[in-house]
């Protein structure tokens, strides 16, 4: 059915290594591959086997859980788009992590579901997040860069026409000169 491999931790590992709940969902103990050091994981690639047949309004979710924390949604694989390299933002543990000496500890884990495409926020969360960090920078970048040339009429700012052309030359030449500097935009 489906594949994962932890880039530069694993080799591939198919469904046989999650334990079955029911007939959509899987989960694996990171206690068994990491121990505690699940957090160092930082990401997955889950891939469908070739010979599985999803159907097209059906995706695999992947979700993550820190120790007495609730699951929190990765990004999913479809038909169409049948393999995806995922971060994984373990949350901070939460609740009680272990009553006692001799109690069993909770441990990390890593949820795939079959789920209706239709009821899935993203593919791709923490790749979105990305996107949308870049852009609220690129937008300070262009806001501080308008700032120095304001005037104030009344409650209004006043620029220059040629502001936004401007400023993208700037951009565009710092990013030809500097190349770490694009890297700063992301983070």
């Amino acid at each position: 059915m489906f594949g994962v491999v932890f880039p530069n931790r694993s080799f591939p590992m198919d469904i046989s290594t999650f334990a079955q709940i029911d007939t959509t969902h899987w989960v694996l103990d990171m206690n068994t591959f990491v121990g505690e050091a699940y957090d160092s994981i930082r990401e997955v690639c889950i891939f469908l086997i070739n010979n599985f047949t999803l159907p097209p309004d059906k995706a695999l979710a992947v979700y993550i859980q820190s120790p007495g924390s609730p699951f929190l949604f990765c990004g999913a694989v479809t038909v169409t788009r049948p393999s995806a390299v995922l971060s994984l933002p373990w949350p901070e543990p939460g609740g009680q992590l272990q009553l006692t000496a001799d109690a069993t500890p909770i441990s990390a884990k890593i949820g795939v579901s079959v789920e209706d495409l239709a009821t899935l926020p993203s593919l791709d969360v923490a790749a979105e997040q990305k996107i949308e960090r870049l852009a609220l920078k690129v937008g300070e970048n262009l806001f501080n860069f308008m700032q120095s040339f304001c005037g104030v009429d009344g409650s209004k700012l006043v620029v220059p026409m040629d502001i936004l052309d401007r400023w993208f030359k700037k951009f565009q030449e710092r990013a030809k000169r500097d190349p770490e500097y694009l890297k700063g935009f992301v983070l």
